[in-house]
Order: C-alpha cells, then structure tokens, then sequence
C-alpha cells in the first residue's frame, strides 16, 4: 500500500488516465482522417467544375 491506498486502486487510476490518453489519440487521428477526406472530395469536386466550365467554353 502506497499512502495507505490498495495497489488496485492505483492501478485503477493509471488504467483510467491510460483509457483517456487513448481516446484522445483516437479523436485527433479521426480528424486527421476526416480532414484528408475532405479535402480530397474538394479536389474532387473542383476538378468537376474546371472540366465543365472548359467543355462550357468550347461549347460556345
């Protein structure tokens, strides 16, 4: 017993700040992804444009 805490209790506690640490790993790594999505499907969408506002162009 430390500071007359059981051993599980302060293992409990790591586990606890371990589970959080690890979510906070998770949450930042789903925006990572999220963000490269969305700037993909931007690129996307952009390129979309650009080939219809050229094929407007030679249309006319």
């Amino acid at each position: 017993m430390i500071f007359g805490v059981p051993w599980w209790v302060l293992m409990l506690i790591v586990f606890i700040f371990m589970s959080g640490y690890m979510a906070f790993r998770a949450m930042r790594a789903e925006r990572i992804l999220e963000q490269q999505y969305i700037e993909r499907e931007g690129k996307v969408y952009i390129n979309r444009m650009e080939e219809e506002r050229k094929r407007r162009k030679i249309e006319s």
